[in-house]
């Protein structure tokens, strides 16, 4: 519940428009059904299982007249912190099962002060909750010197994990291929294990998904076919082959790299398959064009284990690489969590007050960012006007399809001229980062608006995005 607190920057769109938006806008919630859906909830390519947890704790807080903006913003915060703290306690209890007491506390010790799962491990993010499941599925994995394992358990939770999001069948290949091939009652496990758990589990993601699309729809089939065969994902960005080897692994995992190395060594063969799993997950999203930290944050667990097993055999070394490691992942976790990118969130703030007095019907908030920069009505909570730039991808083979915040950052003058061409089109509020101001400032000027606020964002922007957020108001 720290963590919580102390993570207040944003990281990537999906952590609120593919959870708490959608969770938002389902109809258990609002009377009126305000909020917004992206693209991929008109394309059936994302499943309501996981905004129905968020959606299921909007509900009580509203039953109990307790739907406050910010409890809204904090409590499925909150959820997941719980829900983390219990997996970094599965993860103990497997280690000391496999190996000994004190293998387990430096396992644990290692995942407590990674700086990325500290600034990923609370956010509702679908790739926090499949670390997660992954994590409670592995304590019932039943590896050789485990007393905890459960076939029925742990194919449960990894169905769970690909009910929520798809691509967590990857980690699990390989290990449940081992379990397979090691399982004397193979027939057994297929038919009265694998079978009616897949069934049971996919079934009711269906019934899930046809009572809020009104449609039968196989989301993870969709979800496939759009990022693995079709590879449209790449709209969004394409890194070369082997960016997760040279950027992603080394990342994520900071300054425990050295020790992960130091740890695939020493470790017994029987753990073998843990660094299989590992570079076989890196590997297949290696042949992905689209690329994000985030994506392989399900295989740091394993890597965790790893380098606890190499700090327990350091001895002599040991105090000092754990209070190595300790301080030099404290200033990344705590930058990235309280500075970095945390004006996304701020902004907010300034747009739940026009929910305070009767100038809400008049307000009408455009956001001029690149497309998703910002929580929506999640973080706002009441039926206020609102309006972002659109990027949604091409799904009908056109080659020169633009989306519009292309558009948009073309020509951002000659966009709001021709789109605002009469005053009473004109939103009360715009909002935007500091790199446009200069592009738009004769329109700013000839509106009549003013700069009513401006709010830190990052030390280091980038392209569109700037250093800090402009808000300015129509006088």
């Amino acid at each position: 519940t720290l963590n919580c607190f102390l993570v207040q920057t944003s990281f990537v769109p999906d952590e609120y428009w593919q959870s708490l938006e959608v969770a938002h806008r389902m109809c258990i919630l609002n009377i009126n059904n305000y909020g917004y859906l992206t693209w991929e909830w008109a394309n059936g390519l994302r499943g309501y299982s996981y905004p129905l947890i968020f959606a299921s704790i909007y509900k009580a807080l509203q039953l109990l007249a307790k739907d406050d903006v910010q409890l809204l913003i904090w409590v499925p915060r909150l959820a997941q912190a719980v829900l983390a703290a219990f997996a970094d306690v599965k993860l103990y209890s497997l280690v000391r099962h496999l190996e000994n007491a004190e293998t387990a506390k430096c396992v644990y010790f290692c995942q407590l002060c990674s700086w990325f799962t500290w600034y990923s491990c609370t956010r509702t993010l679908t790739n926090t909750m499949e670390t997660l499941l992954t994590i409670f599925a592995l304590s019932y994995y039943p590896i050789k010197g485990s007393k905890m394992g459960s076939s029925c358990k742990y194919l449960a939770l990894v169905a769970l994990a690909i009910v929520i999001r798809p691509t967590a069948v990857i980690p699990w290949i390989p290990l449940v291929f081992i379990h397979f091939l090691q399982e004397q009652r193979k027939i057994d496990l297929i038919l009265h294990k694998c079978i009616p758990i897949g069934l049971v589990t996919v079934g009711t993601s269906l019934i899930i998904d046809r009572v809020f699309f009104g449609e039968w729809v196989l989301v993870q089939l969709n979800f496939l076919k759009f990022n693995v065969v079709q590879n449209l994902g790449t709209f969004y960005g394409s890194h070369p082959w082997h960016w997760y080897f040279t950027q992603g692994l080394p990342v994520i995992l900071g300054t425990h790299l050295p020790f992960f190395i130091h740890g695939c060594v020493l470790a017994p063969k029987r753990y073998r398959i843990f660094l299989i799993t590992v570079i076989w997950t890196v590997l297949v999203y290696s042949m992905l064009s689209h690329k994000e930290f985030r994506f392989i944050y399900p295989v740091l667990p394993f890597c965790m284990f790893f380098c606890g097993y190499s700090l327990k055999h350091l001895k002599a070394w040991k105090k000092s690489a754990a209070s190595f490691l300790l301080l030099s992942n404290l200033l990344p976790a705590l930058y990235t969590g309280l500075i970095h990118q945390r004006g996304s969130l701020d902004v907010m703030s300034h747009i739940q007050q026009l929910c305070n007095n009767s100038y809400q019907s008049q307000a009408f908030v455009f956001i001029m960012m690149p497309c998703h920069s910002t929580p929506f009505y999640s973080h706002v909570h009441c039926p206020l006007k609102m309006r972002f730039l659109q990027c949604p991808p091409d799904l009908t083979g056109n080659e020169n399809y633009i989306d519009e915040a292309d558009v948009f950052y073309s020509n951002p003058l000659g966009w709001l001229n021709k789109e605002f061409y009469n005053d009473t089109l004109l939103p009360s509020h715009l909002i935007f980062f500091s790199v446009l101001e200069q592009d738009i400032s004769s329109f700013l000027a000839l509106r009549g608006y003013e700069k009513m606020a401006t709010v830190f964002h990052t030390h280091v922007p980038q392209g569109r995005v700037g250093s800090h957020i402009y808000i300015y108001r129509k006088k």
